[in-house]
């Protein structure tokens, strides 16, 4: 059945008001008509629900969201991708790149990797996930394997802030480093350590984070 475009606009401004307002009710019905209207599934992916976790982004660099709001985004987001993903044929929903991240070794803390993530796969990134206490010998060979274009650490702990640099000197030794963007965050991140441990971002946020790495993805285009 053929839908009148304004029809699919109206479907898709439902799926992009659906992550904004952090409801994930309306995703699934949105996600269910956009089937029935016959939008392909990367369209609604794209035009629909990436674009909703942009001004969901938006909000919260702006002051109007917290993290808790950008969280259940994520989460939103994750219920529209499960109902659309299984109708994408042939590959059609390009990935930007790949990006390898992970909670550096002697810190357990997840929040913030784990909203990195959520925004990443949401923006068209591919990512694989290390989890937390990640070892430098770990991140080598998960980039060695994988051939990432974007290696992201997370960390809360100061103490921790030399194995960032021990995964850098491991890269180089490795070479490995010109292969591969690498991007730390965390609240004990700041620029001059950035530049200490010589990582192309030293991020403040989840959300400049995924914006840098959106800039290194147009790069490769």
């Amino acid at each position: 059945m053929k839908v009148r475009l304004t029809e699919q606009n109206e479907i898709l401004t439902k799926l992009q008001e659906s992550i904004v307002n952090l409801d994930i009710k309306s995703v699934h019905s949105a996600c269910q008509e956009a089937l029935a209207a016959n939008i392909p599934p990367v369209e609604a992916i794209e035009k629909g629900l990436s674009k909703g976790m942009r001004i969901v982004g938006q909000k919260f660099e702006s002051g109007e969201f917290f993290l808790s709001e950008l969280m259940m985004a994520g989460e939103v987001m994750k219920e529209g991708m499960k109902i659309l993903e299984p109708h994408i044929k042939g590959g059609g929903y390009r990935k930007l790149a790949k990006i390898v991240v992970g909670t550096v070794e002697g810190d357990l803390h997840d929040i913030g990797k784990n909203l990195f993530v959520s925004l990443a796969k949401a923006a068209g990134f591919e990512v694989v996930d290390l989890g937390v206490d990640v070892s430098t010998d770990q991140f080598k060979k998960c980039v060695a394997k994988e051939e990432p274009e974007i290696l992201g650490m997370s960390t809360l702990l100061t103490l921790t802030l030399p194995t960032v640099e021990g995964v850098v000197r491991a890269l180089e030794k490795a070479k490995l480093r010109n292969r591969v963007k690498v991007i730390v965050g965390g609240a004990p991140v700041t620029p001059q350590f950035g530049k200490k441990a010589k990582v192309d971002c030293a991020a403040e946020s989840a959300v400049e984070g995924v914006n840098r790495c959106l800039d290194w993805a147009k790069e490769l285009t």
